[in-house]
């Protein structure tokens, strides 16, 4: 609601297994994504989603409620740009896509 409302186009997936395949099969300027999803969690979804040709340059958001570090690094490890912890404020969530996908 927070991007739509901006302004943004936004796709929306199910799961992470919906979030893949829809991630491949399209352009996007960048992808935000939580760590608790069903069927592929969202560090499993950014370790494929990296080894697909098309994930070349987008952005990555993980927005999420954990904040433990090792998660943080397991992410970032596995290809995520940034991280926001839910709750987070409209302001912040739109400050950091505008950064990342005009970047």
């Amino acid at each position: 609601m927070t991007l739509s409302g901006a302004g943004y186009s936004v796709v929306e997936a199910v799961d992470g297994v919906d979030g893949y395949a829809k991630a491949t099969s399209m352009s996007l300027a960048a992808i935000v994504t939580d760590l608790n999803m069903p069927r592929m969690n969202g560090i499993e979804f950014i370790k494929k989603y990296r080894q697909h040709p098309s994930s070349r340059g987008v952005p990555i958001i993980f927005l999420t409620t954990e904040s433990d570090e090792s998660l943080k690094q397991q992410a970032r490890a596995a290809g995520a740009t940034g991280w926001i912890v839910k709750p987070f404020k409209q302001e912040q969530l739109l400050a950091v896509i505008k950064k990342v996908a005009n970047a």
